[in-house]
């Protein structure tokens, strides 16, 4: 199906072009949002949310940019509102926690980080998977979105510039900081392995 013919199948409601995006989409939404939220059930969360919100919003995409870069905008978007609103709550329960507020549950194991292995990473690569993961997740917001976009679903700066509604020099900006921010962080992980 080409893109202006799900585009207007979308728009009018077409199950089969609804069902032809998720097959499409589903799973480069789930690994751009997994990047970000880094929890796969929150991950499962987050892109229905994704698709929900395509369905709902389908009839006001005016085609300003690809369906695709729209789809990646609504996914980081979401994303990072999951994240944040994630990290909230745990900042919450710590700070209840060093209060002597008690909910009732054991505040203390809610404050661990999550174990996290990425799908398709191999079993022998899950500990760098984790340790790289945990490094992308003290970058900023955006650059961490510019970084997943980039390095892990593998668009062009450009296309970035789309998703992120930003200049090219910002996006450049963004990934050569990332990169340094990175290099800083892992440095004593490689230099002591």
């Amino acid at each position: 199906m080409e893109t202006q013919e799900l585009i207007v199948g979308l728009q009018r409601g077409s199950e089969t072009a609804f069902r032809h995006l998720v097959d499409t989409y589903q799973r480069r939404v789930y690994n751009t949002v997994l990047a970000i939220v880094q929890h796969p059930d929150d991950a499962d969360d987050v892109t229905q949310e994704v698709f929900v919100t395509v369905f709902e919003a389908i009839k006001q995409f005016r085609g300003d940019a690809q369906l695709s870069t729209w789809l990646y905008r609504i996914a980081t978007t979401r994303a990072l509102e999951a994240y944040r609103k994630k990290h909230a709550r745990k900042r919450f329960a710590f700070l209840t926690s060093l209060f002597g507020g008690d909910d009732g549950e054991d505040s203390g194991e809610r404050l661990h980080p999550v174990e996290f292995d990425h799908p398709g990473i191999q079993l022998e690569q899950q500990e760098r998977a984790r340790v790289l993961f945990a490094a992308i997740n003290r970058l900023s917001d955006q650059q961490k979105v510019a970084f997943t976009l980039h390095h892990v679903e593998g668009l062009s700066y450009q296309e970035i510039t789309e998703v992120m509604q930003t200049s090219l020099s910002s996006v450049e900006s963004l990934l050569f900081r990332a990169k340094q921010n990175l290099k800083k962080q892992l440095h004593s992980y490689y230099y002591n392995a």
